[in-house]
């Protein structure tokens, strides 16, 4: 079956490991046809030769597709439940989660998040805005926003032969990232009143953190999943003002693990309200 633009794959010579979709078909250098890939749940821009790459049915793809999504959400569920506990009566009480402003260079993705977000009732405001953009857009967007939480993210990779981690020139976005964080901090430096997650696929995680970021990928130089902010943020919406959460409780939560993700303890977001109006 002939592959085109849409569908999706997976690579053979890496033994099927993420699943991709086709962004587009071109002709390489050796005068052979390769495609643009994205990745479904894992976030990151590739290219292969059409030889290598197995396609999926309908079928397959719905089941690898939920398998991957649905088991973040599925520990995320169990979670916010048992978090839940200690509150009483919930007909007395009402949430008051912090609020977030996710910035995102890839728009699927983030349509994805917002859909995470809107699902456990976290108040957000998304925008799709171009990793080289973000720089100059945080702060104007912090202002009309007012948020408590900023995620700065996109796509990032190191580039083919770097062997100074350091160096952002050896990024694709990290650059970006960093500079974003900064103005963040120009607007609000306390990190506990804006908690801020920065970075993607192999970002520069120490540049990051020490821009100002609260949590921040890739220490590892390791792709991240598509979910891993939403967890994030999810646990820093969703923990009381009260309490200070240590960087490994948090990195914890996520899918990738501290192999892609990593931070510093960081206050809560959360306030319980009281009372509940009556509800209809």
């Amino acid at each position: 079956m002939k592959i085109k633009s849409g569908d999706y794959v997976v690579r053979k010579s890496y033994d099927r490991d993420i699943i991709f979709k086709v962004k587009q078909i071109f002709q390489d250098e050796n005068g052979g046809l390769s495609a643009v890939l994205k990745g479904v749940a894992i976030r990151l821009l590739a290219d292969a030769p059409l030889m290598d790459l197995e396609q999926l049915n309908a079928e397959e793809t719905a089941r690898l597709m939920a398998g991957e999504e649905d088991n973040a959400i599925e520990e995320l569920l169990l979670r916010r439940k048992a978090d839940k506990q200690w509150r009483g009566d919930e007909n007395s009480f009402f949430d008051f989660p912090g609020k977030v402003l996710h910035l995102d260079g890839d728009r699927e993705y983030l349509n994805k998040c917002i859909e995470v977000y809107d699902k456990f009732k976290i108040p957000n405001a998304g925008l799709a805005i171009a990793e080289k953009d973000q720089p100059d857009a945080v702060s104007y967007y912090l202002e009309k926003y007012r948020p408590g939480i900023l995620v700065i993210t996109g796509h990032d990779s190191l580039l083919k032969g770097a062997k100074d981690y350091s160096n952002l020139d050896n990024y694709r976005s990290s650059g970006y990232f960093a500079e974003a964080v900064k103005n963040a901090r120009r607007y609000q430096p306390d990190r506990d009143s804006l908690v801020i997650f920065a970075g993607a696929c192999q970002s520069c995680y120490e540049a990051l953190i020490g821009a100002g970021a609260n949590f921040a990928s890739s220490p590892r130089r390791v792709f991240i999943h598509i979910f891993d902010p939403v967890l994030i943020i999810e646990k820093i919406a969703y923990t009381s003002i009260k309490e200070v959460v240590t960087a490994d409780e948090v990195v914890g939560g996520t899918v990738t693990g501290s192999d892609g993700i990593g931070g510093i303890e960081t206050r809560g977001q959360f306030r319980l309200g009281y009372p509940s109006t009556l509800k209809h």
